[in-house]
């Protein structure tokens, strides 16, 4: 039975948040990257099909932009409300990386982004690419930033501890500590991924409708190229991501494997439903050595075991294993579709496959599914740990009420969600409007959701 604690509730809510607003800087940080393509390409050719292009999906990036703002800004506050222990422990490490990502990123992407989003006629071309280029730059600082803080919470280095608080040693370690550069690049490669299946299943739309398609094959075509090259890519990276987790955290391997007790030659458990009090499996589907295969690079390579940890020790075996192979199913779709497309382009019957522009419709949501459930994989999977090894859930959470956290959790789902319907309602409406009538205008959404960022920042 689920005991509704402060921390249970907090540790809701603070997964709700960050869930929320973990797919608009996703999306933008690719799609500030296709701008900079798209504009390039506009400089270069002088085309009118490019302009456009890009004045359409700025327009879609400014809402994208705004929310993430607005639903991010709630998140230090729940930081400092509901995880006073873990701010109290950890402030003086996880503190100034914060300020960085906010000083170096959030800055340059709001400076320049009024000049990208209604500079087109007031500055000069060249003006207004560099203003292009900033807001994207801005994105992937951010990016770079945020995962430096997250992944010194996984691989902890570079710090000591005085009077009960983290200090830092060496502050090269604990930017580049241990998981540092790979679960950046993934995290990277996941977010253009997302975007460019995005971008193509829009592009699909504009196809099966028969509207816009010169401008739809402008922009379907390069994700098209970016998604076969990283799909690939990221099944690449994600096996050197996994062995070193492994190394690192064990615990999440066996919880991600399902994997009970240490052992060599372990089976792939490709469906099964962990039970964490009888610490077994029911209804196993497996393949018999493929998980010491992928994770050791042998076939009768030692897979860690949750017996290598007390119960106390271990996450939540059953969202951990589920959530992983979410993710690698929409991978191993996303490389299959990437495939189909080459195909078809290659023998131009593209536009003639309604079934494969619906596919590519249905795909828009999947890759924030698939960077999310990856999230899960990863937070989930630290637990019972907020820092690994270092500081326990438990003592990070604040004392406070449960019925506090109950009512802010309730304030905030209901608030997400009118900012959500808000944000759909608008964005449909861009794309019904579609980039064969982009102008230099305000959307009237767009208006509305700065206006909110001010308010919020002042706050």
């Amino acid at each position: 039975m689920i005991e509704y604690s402060t921390e249970f509730l907090s540790r809701v809510q603070f997964a709700f948040t960050i869930t929320f607003h973990g797919v608009f800087p996703t999306f933008n940080i690719g799609l500030g990257l296709f701008l900079v393509f798209w504009e390039a390409k506009y400089l270069y050719t002088k085309s009118e099909i490019y302009l456009k292009l890009c004045q359409f999906w700025s327009k879609i990036f400014a809402l994208s932009f705004a929310m993430g703002v607005v639903s991010g800004v709630v998140l230090s506050y729940e930081l400092g409300a509901n995880f006073s222990g873990f701010t109290d422990f950890s402030g003086s490490v996880l503190g100034p990386l914060i300020m960085m990502e906010t000083m170096s990123a959030f800055f340059l992407e709001a400076g320049f982004l009024g000049i990208m989003l209604f500079g087109w006629k007031k500055v000069s071309p060249k003006a207004h690419f560099f203003s292009t280029c900033m807001v994207a730059l801005g994105t992937v600082i951010s990016l770079l930033w945020i995962m430096s803080a997250n992944s010194f919470m996984h691989t902890p280095a570079g710090f000591a501890i005085e009077g009960g608080r983290l200090i830092a040693n060496s502050w090269l370690e604990v930017i580049f500590n241990p998981s540092y550069v790979l679960r950046s690049s993934h995290m990277l490669m996941a977010s253009m991924i997302s975007t460019s299946f995005v971008v193509m299943g829009i592009s699909a739309y504009y196809f099966y409708k028969k509207r816009d398609v010169v401008y739809a094959s402008a922009s379907f075509l390069p994700a098209l190229y970016v998604a076969a090259v990283l799909s690939i890519g990221q099944v690449i990276l994600g096996d050197f991501v996994g062995i070193h987790v492994m190394e690192h955290q064990p615990v999440k391997t066996a919880a991600i494997e399902a994997n009970w007790t240490t052992q060599s030659g372990a089976p792939l458990i490709l469906f099964a439903i962990p039970d964490m009090v009888q610490e077994k499996n029911h209804f196993e589907i497996k393949i018999p050595k493929l998980a010491s295969l992928i994770n050791t690079h042998s076939f009768d390579g030692v897979l860690p075991g949750l017996d290598r940890v007390d119960k106390k020790d271990r996450p939540q075996v059953g969202m951990v294993f589920f959530s992983f192979r979410i993710m690698v199913g929409i991978g191993l779709l996303f490389v299959l579709l990437s495939f189909l497309g080459l195909f078809a382009i290659r023998k131009q019957r593209l536009v003639r496959h309604p079934i494969l522009l619906k596919a590519y419709m249905f795909t828009i949501p999947l890759g924030f599914v698939a960077t999310t459930c990856g999230w899960i994989t990863s937070e989930v999977g630290r637990q019972p740990w907020v820092i690994y090894g270092l500081m326990r859930t438990r003592d990070a959470v604040s004392p406070i009420a449960v019925s506090h956290v109950a009512l802010s959790l309730t304030v905030i789902f209901i608030l997400y969600m009118s900012f959500l319907a808000t944000y759909l309602f608008f964005i449909v409406k861009v794309i019904q409007k579609g980039p064969g009538h982009a102008e230099e205008e305000e959307v009237d959404a767009l208006g509305y959701l700065i206006d909110a960022v001010g308010a919020e920042r002042d706050s």
